[in-house]
């Protein structure tokens, strides 16, 4: 086990996870003595339009995987137009490796309320929902049981905190669909239909959750926000890098000493990261490893030194996503991690589009003769075909995210392939296996 450096540690950033230690840190009393709620007090002194500046002026992106400027994104709601307005927060966190929301929910409940009614104010929304997964029970309970508080406290309801606002907070937990991550199938999940993407335009901003205009944000996104309010946008901004502002949670899992949730500036390194966990489990190698979650891109030990932030991370070809960060040793094969990614994805393609419904269906059915010794060459050629037919073609980014481990693990790791295929590499699966695979 490695001691961090006093260099390395300065790069922890606690903002979002300050108040997970304290004792009964998910109940109001505590929150409270903790700068629970003084954003809010700031926050209904302050018109909605400079509330949207502000949000701007930090650079806050979202914390949901696509990263889009979070200001820019309330900004677009029509005002005047004489629609109710909602505003949505994406609590369905169910991709592989990703875990930053559920703790945070679990922790610290009211840090989202607060950012909810906030966020509210600012869109002029008088209803709101957090739409959480199903499975999410324990999560669930603690979040419904925050918002009861507020309620009772005046923090929700009518006229709150007497500032003549009204805000009604929903908690409604999802059947527990991947796809359900996806903001417009969320919505129709939320109207009560089955969950499938919707074909955009018309965007949520404008035609969201009842055809309203509609803010859907992430839990962290959501979070973030009561911090800048009290902070400011320099202070926030302080932290992280030019384009990628602020803190930002890495939850980071695997072959590793310590797993666990690491919020740091943004723009800190896997080298960082792994410093700060303690290093590589002993008789570990690093390998290769997700830097957001499995629907990115691998990268490989060669990229240790990426700037972990939205501009970093593209240039070395992979996607920040949700910066579920998982690490797998010299001891993992990539090529079976990948085939388990994408039974994934297979099983969780909601069906609507042609390319992620086929093409991950037979792309598992690839993956398993291959890892059954009863691959060929031209398997290769048929899985980054089948992911040039998937990607871009898709209905929604599941599809998209589906290839992405294909796709890359075949860039680095090729050479894994062909000793399945060569016969060097003994079979990780039965012939049972192919039954229906051909």
């Amino acid at each position: 086990m490695t001691t961090p450096r006093p260099e390395t540690v300065a790069k922890l950033t606690p903002v979002l996870t300050k108040r997970w230690l304290s004792p009964d840190a998910w109940r109001i009393g505590t929150y409270e003595q903790l700068d629970g709620y003084a954003a809010l007090r700031k926050a209904l002194k302050a018109h909605p339009d400079d509330l949207i500046q502000l949000i701007k002026d930090s650079g806050l992106r979202g914390r949901g995987g696509a990263g889009f400027p979070t200001g820019l994104k309330w900004g677009f709601i029509p005002q005047g137009d004489g629609k109710p307005h909602y505003l949505v927060v994406n609590a369905d966190e169910g991709e592989p490796g990703t875990c930053k929301d559920l703790p945070l929910m679990t922790h610290d409940p009211h840090a989202l309320v607060e950012g909810v009614i906030i966020a509210s104010y600012a869109i002029r929304a008088s209803r709101a929902y957090i739409y959480i997964r199903g499975e999410a029970v324990h999560a669930a309970r603690r979040l419904r049981n925050a918002v009861q508080e507020a309620y009772d406290k005046g923090y929700l309801g009518r006229n709150i905190l007497r500032s003549g606002y009204d805000l009604e907070l929903v908690v409604h937990s999802g059947a527990g669909a991947y796809i359900c991550g996806e903001e417009t199938a969320l919505l129709d999940s939320l109207e009560g239909f089955r969950g499938q993407p919707r074909l955009r335009p018309p965007f949520p901003a404008t035609h969201g959750l009842y055809a309203s205009p509609t803010v859907v944000n992430n839990v962290g996104t959501i979070a973030s926000v009561p911090p800048i309010v009290l902070g400011g946008a320099d202070w926030w901004k302080s932290m992280g890098t030019e384009k990628s502002s602020g803190p930002m949670i890495y939850s980071l899992s695997g072959r590793i000493v310590n797993p666990g949730q690491y919020e740091c500036s943004m723009g800190v390194t896997l080298r960082e990261l792994l410093e700060l966990a303690g290093g590589m489990q002993p008789g570990h190698n690093l390998r290769f490893w997700t830097p957001g979650g499995s629907s990115t891109p691998l990268l490989a030990a060669e990229h240790l030194d990426v700037p972990l932030d939205f501009e970093g991370v593209a240039a070395a070809g992979s996607i920040l996503g949700t910066t579920a960060t998982q690490i797998f040793s010299d001891q993992d094969c990539p090529v079976y991690a990948t085939y388990r990614w994408l039974e994934f994805y297979h099983h969780e393609s909601c069906g609507k589009c042609t390319p992620c419904r086929e093409g991950n269906y037979w792309m598992v059915r690839v993956y398993r003769r291959i890892l059954a010794g009863q691959g060929t060459h031209e398997d290769l050629d048929t899985l980054l075909d089948t992911c040039d037919n998937i990607l871009g073609r898709s209905f929604c980014g599941l599809g998209d995210g589906a290839t992405s481990s294909v796709t890359s693990s075949l860039k680095y790791f090729k050479q894994d392939y062909l000793d399945y295929i060569e016969g060097r590499t003994a079979p990780k699966l039965s012939e049972k296996t192919l039954v229906g695979a051909h």
